[in-house]
């Protein structure tokens, strides 16, 4: 050690210091340990030599040295750095010194906070965190305690049909019960909620149903506002759509079973598992017409529901388009208002649309129970009275919905063609029974009598007020803008009404027997003086006293003398002429026309039967008291070419010629004799042969102005048959106006032909003509007495016209024909006498006119018909006599109203005197080719 510290302390150079160190190996400067001296050992050679090994450790001791006094020389070069980091250290070592103090001192003063102040404080605060949240928690368990009472107060509101109430309240406690559903007896609650709601929305739609039959406007509301919370508005609608489809059948076949099992007694038929149609077929005829007054009433209050529902959807849109509004204006809710608005189209469109479904369910339900009984055998007021029913209830439904009916109309059309023509065909055989029986005796009526009297005519005033059906009621009080459904709104039924509707039909007839109170009618038909005299069927059935009508004032006594002496009623006022079965007629005609004025789609059938009525009638009348072949060949057009086509067509297309006709006839054939009636027969107790009674003459006035009175009632109802007939069938009316009613009055003629031609005696006239000698050769101042006896028959036949006035007043057209037609056969006659002349000389000419003038002069006296008739139709031929050749073959072909041998007798008289043969001859073949086309 000694040898190292002089080896440090020898100053060395620097330098070779440096390269001492250099030399030293590399193994002493690792880092890894290892053992030095194993490693000198190890590099020892084989063979030691102590000089090598001294040399060795000197080096090794110099490398020592030169190591220790670099590690000295770099101490001593660092030991500022040293000392004054130790200053340092020692410095920290104080600092963590007094740090450990503040933080023992900390430590004590926070022991003693944490024991005085911050473990009492938390605890307080801790403790009312804990105390709130018990506040919520028994807050919870009261709501959710409620929850659980909830469904007694749902109960409770459901049976005071507090809907809106009762949903707000269950919507509420479902939100309720989502708040608290992580409560387990939440989930459970919740469940049975939903199953309350749903129990709720059941009683709701059943209380909608209740809507259909009688309709509530609290009730409603509380529905409405019920399904409003629910957001089902249109759900709603949809479910109220198909409960009145269901009360409408419900109804209808509750209304026909019970009827059905009332009539069935006690029979074990299980009539509640027919269908309705089946059901409907075992209606009786005496259940009929109240059923069906029953199913109406019940439709009616359906229908009338629904009306008031849509009025109710009416009123609260408008509402709820305000509300709408303000809120719009307000910009709040602008999703919600439109949806609301979309709702209230869906609610409209689909109501509107509900309109026409309804009243086509109701067709289909009426159509059903019409068609399921036969009607044709129901009495007449009975089936008036079903036609009245369905009338009223296609009123309904065209202010129901618009419709025309259809289904209806086609039902009820098929029922009434079939009731009418079995109806038609009773009649028509009961026309003729009564024809047969018609003694032709003057049914006395009152001057003021008219068919509006009738009960069967009193639909035609009341069907002047669009709001009133043609049932027989007094409903004139009502405005006619007033709607069925404005006027039974509030309450009643307009089919309610239909029970009194027989009530008029009282008919106090004849009061007086047709007579006013003025003395000189008193004196007429004396033999009608006795109400006993008069049937009771006709006191009871013909004239309506009730309307309430002033008679006509009596004609004055100045007046009545006044007249023209041609009308042989000078003791009484014009009452109209007619028989009782005039009135029968003019009554049925009332029937089918109340009929057709109900149904109008069967007006053409209707007016057709009708038309049958007058043609029977007009047939009758003609063949009692017309038809008479031997003057129907005298050439004067008695009857028109128009009135013979008349009544050949009504004795094809009517008149039953072949009463006796075997069965052997086609199918067809027999059918078309089914339409038709036998020809009537006049009554026995009628007799036409008389001549103190100038040959019926009384019977016939009767017949024919009973035709032309009937005629008149016609014309007078064409407005009223033209207002219903269809326009394609319009031609047929026309025709029957100009080609059969019009004709009424032209039967006079051949009617009167008859009375004229037996009344006064032409035979004997022509024999008194044919003993005067007419080649006298001096003027005659002295007339013949053929003329005499001639104005004697008139003069007798004005007398018995005057008795004849005395029973039946014979009217001034009726006298002018009968004159007419006797003036006309007696100058005939003459012109015949004149051609039965075999010589004549001018003188005798004379004579004639003469004779004619005188005539003409004591018959103008004896009636006032001017001029008098055929008066040139004598004068010309008494004329023709002076006429030359040339003037005179002129003048026959200029005169064909003269027979042929009138014609030749003028001829052959004047040969000799101033025609030749010759001319005779030619003369004669111009007759002659005149002659020939008649032949």
């Amino acid at each position: 050690m000694e040898d190292l510290r002089e080896l440090r302390e020898e100053p060395t150079d620097p330098q070779a210091q440096q390269e001492i160190i250099n030399s030293i190996e590399e193994v002493y400067f690792s880092n890894d340990s290892f053992d030095i001296v194993k490693y000198e050992l190890e590099r020892l050679p084989p063979v030691l030599s102590l000089q090598e090994l001294e040399e060795y450790r000197d080096k090794l001791k110099q490398q020592q040295a030169a190591v220790s006094k670099k590690v000295a020389d770099l101490i001593l070069e660092k030991q500022p750095a040293y000392v004054q980091e130790l200053e340092r250290v020692t410095s920290l070592q104080s600092g963590l010194q007094l740090a450990a103090v503040i933080c023992t001192n900390g430590r004590r003063h926070l022991n003693i906070a944490k024991e005085g102040f911050t473990q009492t404080s938390l605890g307080l605060l801790a403790n009312q965190r804990k105390r709130q949240l018990l506040i919520g928690l028994l807050k919870s368990l009261r709501t959710i305690k409620t929850l659980q009472r909830t469904d007694v107060r749902l109960s409770e509101m459901l049976e005071e049909e507090d809907y809106p109430g009762a949903i707000q309240l269950c919507l509420e406690c479902q939100q309720a019960a989502s708040t608290f559903k992580h409560y387990s007896c939440i989930s459970e609650l919740n469940s049975k909620l939903q199953d309350t709601l749903e129990q709720i929305e059941e009683q709701l739609d059943v209380a909608l149903s209740k809507i259909c039959k009688n309709f509530d406007i609290s009730h409603y509301t509380k529905v409405q506002q019920a399904y409003r919370l629910l957001g089902k508005t249109q759900t709603a609608m949809d479910q109220l759509h198909m409960h009145f489809t269901q009360a409408i059948h419900n109804t209808v076949f509750q209304v026909v079973l019970g009827y059905v099992e009332l009539c069935a007694g006690n029979t074990d038929t299980k009539f509640q598992k027919l269908q309705y149609k089946d059901l409907c077929t075992h209606i009786t005829s005496d259940s009929y017409i109240p059923c069906l007054a029953d199913l109406c009433k019940a439709l009616w209050e359906v229908m009338l529901s629904y009306y008031r529902t849509m009025q109710w959807h009416g009123s609260h849109e408008q509402e709820e388009e305000e509300a709408a509004g303000s809120s719009v204006s307000d910009g709040s809710n602008v999703m919600g208002t439109e949806e609301n608005t979309f709702d209230r189209s869906y609610v409209k469109k689909k109501l509107e649309h509900g309109l026409s479904r309804i009243w086509q369910d109701v067709q289909l339900k009426v159509k059903t129970y019409l068609l399921g009984t036969d009607l044709s055998n129901f009495k007449y007021d009975d089936f008036i009275f079903v036609l009245d029913v369905i009338s009223r209830l296609m009123q309904v439904g065209e202010e129901f919905c618009g419709s025309k009916s259809e289904v209806l109309q086609e039902s009820i059309r098929k029922q009434s063609v079939n009731y009418f023509k079995t109806y038609h065909r009773t009649r028509l055989e009961e026309l003729r029974m009564f024809l047969e029986n018609e003694t032709w005796e003057l049914c006395p009526v009152k001057s003021s009598f008219s068919i509006l009297q009738l009960h069967e005519f009193k639909f035609l005033e009341q069907s002047r007020s669009p709001s009133v059906s043609p049932s027989k009621q007094a409903a004139s009080a009502i405005p006619p803008a007033v709607t069925l459904f404005q006027q039974y709104c509030s309450g009643g039924n307009p089919f309610e009404i239909q029970a009194d509707s027989k009530d008029d039909e009282t008919e106090d007839v004849l009061a007086s027997n047709g007579y006013e109170s003025d003395e000189q009618e008193k004196s007429a038909y004396q033999e009608y003086d006795s109400d006993s005299d008069v049937p009771e069927e006709l006191k009871r059935d013909y004239v309506d006293e009730q309307t309430g009508d002033v008679p006509v004032k009596s004609v004055s006594r100045e007046t009545l003398r006044s007249r023209k002496r041609s009308d042989y009623n000078l003791n009484k006022v014009n009452a109209p002429i007619l028989t009782n079965t005039t009135l029968n007629v003019i009554r049925l005609v009332g029937k089918y026309m109340q009929m057709m004025n109900i149904l109008k789609p069967i007006a053409f059938d209707v007016i057709h039967f009708m038309s049958q009525l007058f043609d029977y009638y007009l047939y009758a009348v003609y063949t009692f008291f017309g038809r008479n072949d031997t003057f129907e060949s005298t050439g004067l057009g008695l009857s028109s070419s128009r009135l013979r086509t008349t009544l050949n067509r009504i004795q094809e297309s009517l008149i039953d010629l072949e009463v006796s006709a075997d069965a052997t006839g086609t199918l067809t054939a027999a059918e078309e004799r089914k339409e038709k009636v036998p020809s009537p027969h006049l009554s026995h107790l009628v007799v036409l042969t008389s001549g103190n009674s100038l040959y019926g003459l009384a019977e016939r006035v009767v017949a024919t102005e009973s035709l032309v009175f009937l005629a008149e009632q016609f014309e007078f109802l064409q407005p009223h048959l033209d207002a219903v007939m269809p326009a394609a069938k319009k031609p047929f009316l026309q025709q029957f106006y100009s080609q059969t009613v019009s004709t009424a009055s032209e039967l006079r003629k051949p009617v009167y032909w008859i009375v004229a031609a037996k009344a006064i005696d032409y035979e004997q006239t022509l024999l008194l003509m044919a003993n005067v000698k007419w080649d006298v050769k001096e003027i005659m101042s002295q007339h013949n007495i053929y003329v005499d006896a001639l104005l004697k028959e008139f003069e007798e036949f004005n007398r018995r016209l005057n008795e004849v006035s005395k029973r039946v007043r014979v009217p001034l057209p009726v006298s002018n024909i009968l004159w007419e037609h006797c003036i006309r056969l007696a100058n005939r006659t003459l012109v015949e006498g004149y051609a039965n002349v075999k010589k004549c000389s001018n003188e005798g000419r004379a004579l004639m006119q003469l004779d004619f003038q005188q005539f003409l002069m004591k018959l103008e006296k004896l009636t006032d018909i001017r001029p008098i008739p055929d008066k040139e139709f004598v004068e010309t031929y008494i004329k023709a006599y002076y006429l030359t050749e040339n003037d005179m073959e002129r003048w026959i072909k200029e005169h064909r109203e003269y027979s042929t041998k009138q014609l030749t007798n003028l001829v052959n008289v004047c040969l000799g005197s101033h025609i030749n043969k010759k001319a005779r001859q030619k003369l004669l073949a111009a007759i002659d080719d005149m002659d020939r086309p008649k032949r």
